[in-house]
């Protein structure tokens, strides 16, 4: 029997009262997932709306088609950042709204073949391309000592980088490190745990930030989000932890700042009580919103 992944758009109330300005418009779903989000907003859209969704996901894509099968829907296999370009080609000169949702969809979290979850034995892959060359697996085995203790700094903000990048140097030298559970015995053993939060969570949030260059590609969807949004439209972000949520709050100040944008909401929008007890993984989201004038 095949399994049957769920997926639970996170704060989706909030983002379609923030977001669906014009029931008619055309509107961006930076990353499909399930097609969680696109499914509640295509219920509060007008017949003549469009949605184009973007995932580098393929396995996603297709499940996401197939479960919001409709024709409002363009579901297109590339990363958000190339949105303004696809509108163009599509005859559109932007967006009335655009949501970049940061975070992993339930189903990549849950298929151990993926290679993001500690809690399920798989093999260190972590791509959301699977067409991209760069896997955690190359990372682990291949980067050097400085690159591996960097990324787990920056990335995973963990204190104990060195050690951990020390222990991944020293295993792989009796053998590659090939999957997720010999990845997290190997920081099991040099740092102990911490409460609720296992002791791998930050190495594993730093090489899947590595492989998919996640900073990156939010900055630069930052970056263009003028040629996405058109006058008078906005742009929602989610994000699911400090590193992101941090640069996306920086870069709306600055572009409020600069006078071409406002922001809709001053402060950030969090999960109700009621929505994390509901859904677990909402815990640590984060909503921004900006509106270009």
């Amino acid at each position: 029997m095949s399994q049957v992944w769920t997926h639970i758009p996170i704060l989706a109330p909030e983002i379609a009262a923030l977001l669906l300005t014009n029931p008619v418009g055309v509107y961006v779903d930076g990353t499909l997932g399930l097609g969680g989000h696109t499914k509640f907003f295509l219920d509060r859209l007008a017949p003549q709306a469009r949605i184009f969704g973007f995932d580098k996901d393929e396995e996603a894509l297709a499940m996401a088609k197939e479960r919001v099968a409709d024709a409002r829907l363009t579901a297109v296999h590339a990363s958000y950042t190339q949105a303004g370009e696809i509108l163009r080609q599509n005859g559109f000169d932007g967006a009335d709204g655009a949501l970049f949702d940061l975070g992993l969809s339930s189903y990549q979290l849950d298929n151990p073949a993926r290679g993001f979850s500690l809690l399920r034995d798989g093999p260190l892959d972590m791509r959301f391309d699977l067409s991209a060359s760069l896997t955690a697996e190359s990372i682990v085995n291949e980067w050097g000592l400085a690159d591996l203790e960097r990324i787990i700094t920056q990335y995973g903000e963990d204190r104990n980088a060195h050690a951990i990048a020390m222990g991944i140097m020293a295993a792989r030298r009796q053998g590659p490190i090939k999957t997720t559970f010999a990845l997290k015995n190997i920081v099991e053993q040099i740092v102990r745990g911490r409460g609720k939060i296992h002791p791998a969570t930050q190495t594993f949030q730093a090489l899947r930030i590595a492989v998919n260059d996640e900073l990156g590609s939010v900055e630069r969807v930052i970056n263009s989000l003028q040629s996405i949004i058109k006058p008078g439209g906005r742009a929602a972000v989610l994000t699911f932890h400090s590193l992101e949520d941090r640069l996306v709050k920086l870069r709306f100040k600055e572009m409020a700042a600069g006078g071409a944008w406002k922001l809709v909401n001053k402060h950030v929008i969090a999960p109700s009580y009621q929505e994390v007890r509901a859904n677990s993984r909402s815990r640590s989201a984060k909503l921004r919103v900006i509106e270009r004038l």
